[in-house]
């Protein structure tokens, strides 16, 4: 299938406003209603509407929006503002992605001239995380228009940013190691909401906080090292794309480590005993064993008190990959942490019948299936279930 990834990219860095979210079940499921649709945040109205939506009163208005998945192709489709009886929201509707393999595809809405939009259907995890990584995203920071600005707006988080800035130029470094990123990253979000039991009393939503501010840690240093570049602009194209790629390159290694070690914090935090990176048979390597590589590798330890867990930004490919990381549990229950939100229900029949079992924080649960629901674990059910079996 081709890939319409770059396009995207170049949609939404030239285009008028833009707006990405990842599909949930209510946006794709096929038995919908003509008033159903893709749903739209408040916070985007300006995508479809010059002005907000008044409660008591409806909208609409048409516009020609060019679709990029599988094929490209036109369609006439509705903007809806929906503001009687119970309901205060809006909806795209007349769409052609009314199918369940598109849950939890990253759905890219670029507004390029009044009346005229270019739609892109992500559906691999390559595309998702190539578009996320070089627009400068977190997958926590869907949902709502890509603002084109500075790179924070709270003034106390800039301000200990800019203090861990000076820290590094005073050492010569330009940029720190994803480990002390992601450390000096939760280390400003406590001081910021002086949350030092947070990972305690509430994991899930302390991984999404942790994550968000390391996205803006990591941005700012990227605006001090590169800034200038911007501003003067570069001496060749050679030079450009030497840069371009150093980008590039360093976000995506950087977002492959940072759920990682977010969730290493939060065991530690919990008293949970575990190891990351344990090397098991034929060199492979799972995210997490739990308790110990001694635990795994002693075949007098009891099988069922080890626990694997995979850590995936999304995994919509790329769960496949975890299924023979721990010989010892491959009868047994996989456990896989995501910040994906939302899959399809075709997608989940087939991780449940190889017995993986998603854990995600707990707000992004109700992005999948309802029927598929009540078989995800939050990030607090998991950390509890460890602590029971480690008992």
């Amino acid at each position: 299938m081709q890939s319409y990834a770059t396009e995207a990219i170049k949609a939404t860095t030239y285009g008028e406003k833009a707006f990405c979210k990842f599909l949930s079940a209510n946006d794709t499921k096929p038995d919908q209603s003509h008033q159903a649709g893709i749903y739209i945040p408040k916070n985007s109205y300006s995508l479809l509407f010059d002005s907000p939506g008044v409660k008591g009163e409806n909208k609409d208005r048409l516009s020609e929006i060019q679709w990029h998945y599988e094929d490209v192709f036109i369609t006439e489709s509705r903007f809806i503002y929906y503001g009687r009886g119970t309901r205060d929201e809006y909806r795209i509707t007349r769409t052609p992605i009314f199918r369940p393999e598109f849950t939890g595809a990253l759905f890219v809405l670029v507004k390029r001239a009044e009346h005229s939009y270019q739609a892109f259907v992500l559906n691999s995890d390559d595309d998702i995380n190539d578009y996320l990584d070089s627009i400068g995203l977190s997958p926590l920071e869907t949902n709502s228009l890509i603002e084109k600005k500075s790179i924070t707006s709270n003034e106390k988080e800039e301000i200990l940013i800019h203090n861990f800035i000076d820290e590094l130029n005073e050492l010569g470094i330009e940029f720190p190691d994803s480990c002390k990123m992601a450390k000096k990253a939760r280390e400003i979000n406590d001081r910021l909401h002086n949350q030092l039991n947070y990972s305690i009393l509430n994991p899930d939503q302390c991984l999404i906080d942790w994550t968000n501010s390391e996205y803006n840690v990591f941005r700012a240093i990227e605006q001090s090292r590169y800034g200038k570049f911007l501003a003067n602009g570069f001496p060749s194209v050679d030079e450009f794309i030497n840069v371009a790629n150093q980008v590039l390159n360093r976000r995506k290694s950087r977002a492959g480590k940072s759920l990682e070690h977010h969730l290493s914090a939060l065991f530690d935090n919990n008293g949970v005993r575990y190891e990351s990176q344990v090397i098991t048979e034929g060199n492979k390597k799972p995210d997490f064993i739990f308790p110990s590589s001694n635990a795994y590798h002693n075949y007098s330890f009891p099988t069922n008190k080890l626990i694997s867990l995979a850590a995936k930004t999304t995994c919509k490919d790329r769960w496949r990959q975890i299924l023979n990381e721990a010989d010892r549990l491959k009868n047994g229950y996989k456990y896989l942490c995501t910040l994906q939100q939302g899959i399809s229900e075709k997608q989940m029949d087939e991780m449940k019948s190889e017995k993986v079992v998603l854990v995600v924080p707990k707000p992004y649960i109700k992005s999948f299936p309802q029927s598929k629901q009540s078989d995800i674990w939050t990030i607090e059910k998991f950390v509890s279930f460890v602590k029971e079996t480690e008992m």
